[in-house]
């Protein structure tokens, strides 16, 4: 009969689960290698239970040795799909990568309004400000940086740049552990209400040392230093593991522990691809036996 579903019902058909996981949304270019990016932040999306969206904001042309080029997706096409998920699937948090010029970062900013993300909205914003390639393509334009630093920050939940960052947005030159504290609260004078400093870049500690900072206390997170080239991906698998836990409902300092803990065994599980520096990896949380 017309307009009846005809999927064969048998007695030994079985239920599936209808239930839906939390919702992650990123904001963020793409890598052809696969290593970072939003290719990065849906990994670990999934990896951490939570269901990935995207907006790309970027096509680069990149592989492990470095990349050659980069094509912007126009401004109005980034908003319209924050609209479209967010909208329709809705958004229980949310991250951003690269967002090469002010006016992307305006459109972005304006569409996040729009659903309640950042800011005083009900949805956490993660802003991952990421600035250049591993390999020191810049990826942004000079405007870029003002706009995230008087737009941008003070409507993130937490902001979570690496030292090579910390020096773009503020001019401070971290060469040790003393001086995270004055980098947090350099980019904390922007408006974030959290301050997340990735230290990852600082070869001669022994320990990966990232700092925590609400304005008022400073938390040091400490991990093992790992001896791998193959870090490729690393700032966006903590970021976006920190969203998926704003998503499941954790607390800011916790959500960033848990994104610690997440790169961390990510680094520990690295690998080698192509003729550059391989990924960081999420097989570790794949067990053989679940295939």
């Amino acid at each position: 009969m017309s307009g009846m579903d005809s999927t064969p019902v048998g007695h030994g058909t079985r239920p599936a689960n209808d239930t839906a996981p939390p919702t992650a949304l990123t904001i963020a270019g793409s890598d052809s290698g696969g290593s970072a990016g939003m290719h990065a932040d849906l990994r670990a999306f999934f990896s951490c239970g939570v269901h990935g969206m995207t907006a790309v904001t970027a096509v680069t042309v990149q592989n492990t040795v470095g990349v050659t080029d980069v094509v912007e997706i126009p401004p109005e096409t980034v908003a319209a799909q924050i609209d479209s998920v967010a909208s329709d699937i809705g958004v229980h948090a949310a991250k951003t990568g690269v967002l090469a010029s002010a006016e992307c970062i305006e459109a972005v900013l304006r569409a996040c309004d729009r659903h309640g993300i950042g800011g005083a909205g009900r949805t956490p914003l993660v802003i991952d400000p990421v600035a250049a390639s591993r390999s020191g393509e810049p990826l942004l334009h000079a405007d870029a940086l003002e706009a995230l630093r008087t737009e941008a920050f003070r409507r993130a939940t937490l902001v979570t740049p690496n030292l090579d960052e910390v020096r773009l947005l503020t001019g401070i030159d971290v060469r040790g552990r003393e001086q995270l504290w004055d980098a947090a609260k350099a980019i904390y004078d922007f408006g974030p209400s959290y301050v997340l400093i990735k230290s990852g870049h600082l070869p001669e500690d022994s320990e990966c040392v990232d700092l925590l900072f609400d304005g008022h206390e400073a938390t040091m997170l400490p991990g093992p230093r790992y001896s791998t080239a193959h870090t490729h991906g690393a700032g966006d698998a903590f970021a976006s593991a920190t969203t998926a836990a704003l998503a499941r409902g954790a607390p800011v300092s916790r959500a960033v522990r848990l994104g610690k803990r997440f790169v961390t065994r990510s680094v520990e599980h690295a690998y080698p691809l192509g003729d550059g520096v391989g990924p960081v990896s999420t097989f570790w949380r794949i067990s053989s036996r679940s295939i």
